[in-house]
């Protein structure tokens, strides 16, 4: 399987994260891609590096306030008296009561930054663009007939919404990829993996019937991000009941994900997507730093192995899996998984 990676990535290494009040370096740093890249390497999966193409595949998923506030923030940041290294928000708008768009930067960051760990810095947008590129790269290639390839994006992607950055990321690369495999495909599936619930790709998709998203995650009554994820929650307008949420209890082990995937795979079996797009978070493995899940790594081979038995082509995008010693060993267990079963 070819792997799409591209060391733009490295520059971005955000460090203000706070948790329960406290500052951190955020969880999501370079070494991570580093990584990945050379446990994919090393396995045998050929390292390709990113095409560049364009602005369009961003601008199909994201409005063009928000881009325009990615790209500049940080400059017109430094401009500020007294300001921080990094751009982070620190008052938002209220939901469901009128405002207007402010003028003033310090408004823009909490209207486009939805929380403390999305901070933006000097290589920040350069490396969310090149993410994108990656997505978009092995969208391309699957669409060009190949079976399966995978994206080594960083920063990830999921919890970005069209104008909104979450939780580490900026740019909604799954679903760039996704809106990218339309060219070809009438339906395309989006099968979100990750700890955490994919909320922005389920806001992006919200009312879309095109493209059918599902998610399983720890159960958002005790996981981040806490407003969306719930089993309820099944899309509006031409999108109902094309958005399906899978939430997992506390310490669901390999046996237990997989109970719960087996719905999703006949969803999608049900749904007959010309292809699909896996969010491949390794954050559910049992001794993820988050905690929340516990798939062993083992079992991300029979995880991706089912998810392979669908037979269609398929993107695979990475999103978390945070650093531990067995985060190459569960990226290795995940790609070996798919290939042996596709």
């Amino acid at each position: 399987m070819k792997t799409i990676y591209s060391d733009h990535h490295q520059g971005h290494d955000p460090q203000q994260f706070i948790v329960r009040g406290r500052m951190k370096r955020s969880n999501e740093q370079p070494e991570r891609a580093f990584l990945l890249a050379r446990a994919a390497q090393d396995s045998g999966h050929t390292l390709v590096a990113t095409q560049d193409f364009g602005a369009a595949p961003r601008a199909a998923i994201h409005t063009p306030q928000y881009l325009r506030f990615l790209a500049t923030a940080w400059e017109r940041w430094q401009e500020l008296d007294d300001a921080s290294d990094e751009v982070t928000p620190n008052v938002h708008p209220f939901p469901g009561q009128p405002f207007t768009y402010p003028d003033s930067l310090v408004g823009q960051a909490g209207y486009h930054m939805g929380d403390m760990a999305c901070a933006i810095g000097r290589h920040t947008w350069d490396a969310a663009v090149w993410s994108a590129h990656t997505a978009t790269h092995a969208a391309e290639l699957v669409g060009g007939g190949e079976r399966a390839v995978y994206a080594l994006c960083r920063p990830p992607g999921h919890h970005a919404y069209a104008d909104r950055a979450n939780g580490f990321t900026y740019l909604n690369n799954a679903a760039i990829a996704a809106q990218h495999l339309r060219q070809w495909h009438a339906r395309v599936a989006i099968l979100d993996i990750d700890v955490h619930h994919g909320n922005g790709t389920q806001g992006i998709f919200w009312r879309r019937r095109d493209v059918l998203t599902l998610s399983l995650h720890g159960d958002p009554h005790f996981c981040t991000p806490f407003f969306t994820g719930h089993a309820h929650e099944h899309g509006e307008g031409d999108g109902l009941g094309y958005n399906l949420n899978y939430p997992l209890a506390r310490g669901t082990d390999t046996d237990g994900y997989l109970r719960a995937l087996a719905p999703a795979l006949q969803a999608i079996r049900d749904y007959q997507p010309g292809a699909l797009v896996v969010a491949l978070g390794l954050d559910a493995h049992e001794r993820d730093p988050y905690r929340a899940l516990a798939v062993s790594t083992e079992g991300f081979a029979r995880i991706t192995g089912e998810i392979a038995r669908l037979g269609l082509p398929t993107v695979l995008v990475q999103e978390g899996g945070y650093l531990s010693d067995d985060l190459p060993l569960n990226l290795i267990s995940a790609l070996n998984g798919f290939e042996a079963a596709a």
